[in-house]
């Protein structure tokens, strides 16, 4: 039983494997080409949405509610100079609980 098991396990894991390795199947091979009368309505319809496109307006930019609020520099971060060091230790708890 347990070795029934191990090999419907075994081909459960290789089947993707298996057909990965197959060569690939055209199943659309006998569709028939298409007739002269319908490559010309689909040239028409081709035509027909190229001129519609042509026809949509261009999109606006879109609005910016807080545009009024920002100002136009980008806020630069406060930086602190190389020379003031960090507080560590003793001095950093008694200045924490002021």
């Amino acid at each position: 039983m347990r070795a029934l098991r191990l090999a419907a396990a075994v081909m459960l894991l290789a089947s993707p494997a298996i057909a990965q390795s197959l060569p690939p199947i055209n199943l659309l091979q006998d569709k028939p080409s298409k007739t002269q009368d319908q490559l010309d309505a689909e040239a028409v319809q081709q035509k027909a949405y190229k001129e519609s496109l042509k026809k949509i307006p261009d999109a606006k930019q879109p609005s910016d509610p807080w545009g009024a609020v920002r100002t136009d520099a980008p806020a630069q971060a406060k930086t602190t100079s190389p020379t003031k060091k960090a507080r560590t230790g003793a001095t950093a708890k008694s200045s924490s609980t002021n």
